[in-house]
């Protein structure tokens, strides 16, 4: 019996060139890719060691009191001017009508010191008038004295009248003197005394107005610590206030990636709150002075002896596009995703200029003083109505 062996397959030499083109680009794209990525990482710097912060505006009484009411709470937005804290007004608004009265009480006796200064000038009219009269009457006795008309002792009586009447008249004069040294070169509102009792008027006003606690600034409330009946000292932390505009992302990069980066460069950033499905746009702004080790509450002292070296990072600050934060809102803490584009290395690493603007400013405040202004014209017009129609 005759066994037959089959036939050998053959491998395919075209199907032995495909598979060594196949390993040839693959080989081509893995070097392609890994200088893509040699010269991306030169120019990119990321980390994800970043979060999200901002200012926490502390709102803080400038006067103590009882508290009366409470207008806000945690979560809770306000807007700027809002009132959040009322406390108990009695006393203040009590020492307010005092000081009313007494400012109106200032405007009189100011008014009756230009009428006396107005009378004792009169008066000073009148006695140059008598010593007028006198010293005509003496001038006429002593014409007639030598005819006999008229005795010497009249003419005596005549020589007195006239000595009595520039006395009066010396008298007047020192009087009106007097009186105008009180009101000289000032007016009923400008008069020192006037103006002190003003001046306690506008301390009064602002005492009572302050007993009303506004938000500075519009944004979040958070860390409420004040309760209804509580009695708060000046300064005394109540709330605090998250604006949602005023954020931005510290990103605390290693030493050694801080070689390119510079003030101005361009920021890309995700926060973990959106994921992928959100990327907002930043820009560097500054970076920290120092490490967060250098200015932590008890600093590394690696002098001891014992010595191990740990990267050291630095907290660089990066502004956030407004449109898109205020599209996206962010939360004080969220951690974020951060990459600068280090191309453009042109920009400084650090400030060397001052700021000559103000970068934070709130006019809540502003109002205060005007409103304690119009009380005071109020005051003094009602008070010098008199004196007005007397002119």
């Amino acid at each position: 019996m005759t066994t037959t062996n089959p036939p050998q397959a053959v491998p395919s030499r075209t199907h032995g060139k495909a598979i060594k083109v196949a390993v040839a680009l693959l080989l081509a794209g893995v070097a392609a890719a890994a200088v893509a990525m040699h010269y991306a990482d030169d120019n990119d710097e990321s980390t994800e060691d970043a979060y999200v912060d901002g200012n926490v505006v502390q709102v803080t009484p400038q006067l103590g009191g009882s508290v009366t009411a409470i207008n806000a709470d945690n979560t809770d937005y306000v807007a700027a001017g809002q009132v959040l804290v009322q406390f108990n007004d009695v006393d203040t608004r009590l020492a307010l009508a005092r000081a009313q009265s007494s400012l109106a009480h200032a405007v009189r006796l100011v008014r009756a010191q230009f009428s006396n200064a107005t009378q004792a000038g009169a008066n000073v009219n009148l006695r140059e008038s008598d010593l007028a009269r006198v010293e005509a009457d003496l001038a006429r006795r002593r014409q007639l004295v030598g005819s006999g008309a008229v005795s010497g002792e009249d003419v005596t009586h005549a020589e007195d009248a006239v000595k009595a009447a520039r006395a009066a008249l010396v008298v007047a004069r020192e009087q009106q003197s007097s009186a105008r040294s009180l009101v000289d070169r000032t007016s009923i509102a400008t008069h020192p005394d006037v103006q002190a009792a003003v001046s306690q008027l506008r301390d009064a006003y602002l005492a009572n107005a302050r007993t009303v606690v506004r938000a500075p600034v519009a944004g979040i409330v958070s860390k409420k610590n004040v309760q209804l009946g509580q009695r708060v000292s000046p300064g005394a932390p109540l709330m605090s206030i998250v604006p949602a505009e005023q954020m931005w992302v510290n990103a605390n990069f290693k030493e050694s990636q801080l070689r390119h980066v510079r003030i101005g460069q361009a920021v890309t950033l995700k926060a973990d709150l959106y994921g992928n499905s959100v990327r907002y746009h930043g820009t560097v702004v500054g970076q920290d002075a120092g490490t967060g080790a250098a200015f932590s509450l008890l600093p590394a002292q690696n002098a001891s002896g014992n010595w191990i070296k740990v990267v050291q990072r630095v907290p660089v600050r990066i502004a956030i596009a407004p449109a898109e934060l205020a599209a996206h809102p962010l939360k004080l803490g969220l951690s974020m995703q951060v990459s600068v584009d280090t191309t453009k290395r042109d920009g400084p690493t650090a400030l060397t200029q001052p700021n000559k603007g103000t970068r934070y400013s709130t006019d809540v405040f502003g109002a205060e003083l005007a409103q304690a202004d119009e009380m005071v014209k109020k005051v003094i017009a009602e008070n010098s109505i008199q004196l007005a129609q007397e002119k």
